[in-house]
Formats: structure tokens, sequence, C-alpha cells
């Protein structure tokens, strides 16, 4: 921990120096929330969102924050080691030409709908299913933004997937529901929260609450098999090019709230571009392209409700990135790296490696959150707007 501030109703603790204005106003408005438990935490990867900075974690009693969990519900990482100790460039290339076939990037779908089995122990409402029939043509689909399929080398001596995305069009649906329901409970409540600062909320003790929180779970669970059936078609463009084995996945999520026990209190901990962090737990923690991403073993510590980041966090919005970054001096940071990307335009700038902060010091700064099991170094990355390579 870097720092602790107290002049709000609970501290707020911080896991980096340099968290900007504006979420550290967010963090603020947190703090003041009636119904926050004992401190707030941010992680350092940590940048304003909208309502809960990203890289938060915000505990509550009684009540759950749709903007505190976020859009892309169950947004999370997924990752796999292969058998392979050595891949040829050439290789990498084919595989990522036979993934674009086999994943549909940004906005595009799958041409038929996908097979998917819902547990019958994951409740959800009318909101979920209403988007459920267009959300089977959108599971095993990467989605845009910061959402990526990579190819990596591990300091383990193995060569690694990891694949980032979320729920798709099913959990921002039923996000940007129940973040306009919980507005309308709390001006209908005359509810002392300012909804300047966009933190409604809603009360686990009523069906509102209780809807959101379920179709909030299947969405997560959504997502987990929106990474599981791009994983499985990963592998599929591996296995084509060469002999190939998989070891079991880690698959987590980053966007999500759950019933958790803190300081001998039952609370629900919002993890907003924040991952679990218990004691002995697997996590993965991304960079961007171009940068080390990382297999981490969480240490459980109790000053950050068992969590740590999600990943390197943006330095700079993507508008200011495409404006001011050197498309040029980006790819020949990747070029020198030997990275297989896709970086071609000052429309891509915005996933350039400068538009992020620096992966190592955001591990040094929660060296109290993890241990570090395995180094990743990309070998070839696919993102959302990834037209192919040459």
């Amino acid at each position: 921990m870097k720092k602790i501030i107290t002049t709000e109703r609970i501290p707020i603790k911080l896991w980096l120096d340099d968290i900007e204005q504006g979420a550290l106003e967010q963090a603020k408005n947190l703090a003041n929330l009636p119904f926050a438990f004992k401190h707030i935490a941010i992680m350092p990867d940590s940048h304003q969102g909208y309502g809960m900075p990203i890289g938060g974690v915000l505990a509550t009693q009684r009540y759950i924050v749709p903007n505190a969990v976020g859009v892309d519900i169950g947004c999370g990482m997924c990752a796999v080691r292969t058998s392979l100790t050595e891949i040829a460039t050439e290789d990498i290339k084919k595989i990522m030409g036979i993934v674009r076939t086999l994943v549909p990037l940004g906005f595009n779908h799958q041409k038929s709908k996908q097979d998917l089995q819902y547990p019958d122990e994951l409740e959800r409402t009318g909101v979920v299913e209403q988007q459920l029939d267009k959300g089977l043509s959108q599971v095993g689909t990467l989605g845009g933004g910061n959402h990526f399929i990579e190819i990596q080398k591990g300091s383990d001596g193995f060569v690694w997937i990891m694949i980032h995305s979320g729920s798709r069009n099913v959990g921002f649906q039923t996000a940007n529901h129940y973040a306009k329901v919980a507005k309308q409970l709390n001006e209908k409540h005359f509810s002392n929260v300012d909804a300047k600062i966009d933190l409604a909320f809603l009360p686990t003790d009523d069906s509102l609450g209780s809807d959101y929180f379920n179709d909030m779970k299947f969405c997560t669970w959504f997502a987990y098999q929106n990474r599981r059936l791009m994983l499985d078609r990963v592998q599929q463009a591996f296995s084509e090019v060469l002999e190939v084995n998989f070891e079991p996945e880690i698959n987590l999520p980053h966007n999500y709230a759950v019933w958790e026990n803190h300081f001998g209190q039952n609370v629900i901990v919002h993890r907003k571009g924040a991952t679990s962090a218990k004691e002995g737990e697997l996590g993965i923690i991304p960079g961007s392209q171009g940068t080390k991403s990382y297999i981490v073993k969480g240490k459980g510590n109790k000053e950050s409700f068992e969590s740590c980041s999600h990943g390197s966090g943006r330095r700079m919005g993507r508008m200011a990135a495409r404006r001011d970054l050197d498309l040029e001096e980006e790819k020949k940071r990747l070029d020198d790296m030997g990275v297989v990307h896709a970086i071609r335009g000052k429309g891509d700038l915005d996933e350039a490696p400068g538009a992020y902060k620096d992966i190592a010091q955001v591990m040094a700064n929660q060296a109290d959150l993890v241990d570090i099991v395995v180094e990743l170094t990309p070998l070839g990355v696919i993102k959302s707007s990834d037209g192919g390579v040459d």
C-alpha cells in the first residue's frame, strides 16, 4: 500500500502514487456512500471510469451498485499453458490467420447460434432473457475496446495463450437496464446520494436488488463461457498447425460483485477492473500489447479485500492516444520486440503500448497483494480491430 486518505467518511487505501484527479474524486464519492464498508481499496492500475474508478474495490452492506460493476459484466481473463517450448514466427502467423476465421472480432457475430447449456442453478429474469437469443450469436466472439487474444512465451519455458473479453451485448444491456432502474428508484425515494456521481444503488433485500444480483451472476457466467469458447477455437487453430497439448485453463472475471466475508462481516465486494487475489489463488494480470503479462498467486491481503489489479491500466484516454502517440514509434517498439501485431494506422493507437501505464511499476506497487508465478512476453497479438498481418 502506498498511502491512505482519511478526509472522507471512511478511509481510501491506495496502491499507487499517481492517481489522476478524476479517479481520486470518484474514490472519494465511494468513501462517502452511507453503506460503504470499512474502507475503499484503489488498485495500482486505477484510472477514471464511469461512476467508480477502474481498478476500484468497494465493499457494501445491504446495497449493490450497478455502476460499481460496470457495463461489461463479467469481463475477465483466460489463460492456458501449452506443451510447446518453442514456436516459429511463421507458425504464429498461420495460427493467427486461422483464429481470425474461427473467432469473430470487434462488432462481428457468429454466423449461426452457438450451443450453450445454461446451468439450472443460475437464475435469471426477463431482462437477460430478452438478450439471450442474440447472445447465442455473440458467445465465442472477442468484442471491442481493449479485448485481445495473445500468444505468449512464459518465463517457465512454455508457450501460453491468453484471452481478454466479456459478456458482449448481453451484459451491456443488462447493466444499462439496472443502472437506469437504480437511478429511478433513488430519485423516487429521495436518496441522499447525489445522482450526479452515478452511483445509484439497489437494496439487496428487495426484488430489484436480488434480480440485478442474479442477472449479474448469469452475465458473469456468460462471459466465462464466451472466453471458454474462444479458447476452444484458438486451441483448434494451434492443433491445425502444430502437435500440441494444453494444461487446464485459468479463467476469472474482473468486473463483478459477490458476497464475501471480510473483517468479520458478510459484505458485497464490488470489483470493477480488479481481480480476486485470495491466498494461494491463481490470477492473471495482463500488460498492454508489447509489454509483459503475469500469472500471479494471491497473498490474501485483507486491506485490499483480497484483491489485486486487473491489468496495467490506461495512462491516457483513447482520443488522446490517437492524437498524441507517434504511430511509427509505437510500431517500431512492437517490431523491435518481434511481436506479430496489427497496428496499421492512427486509429489503432488507443491500444498501443504507449497508451498504458508501466506494468513493471504496477506490479511493484502490489508486491504485498500477489506473487509473480510466470512472466509472459507477447509473441503475437490479435485485437478487436485487427485486420490481419502482412
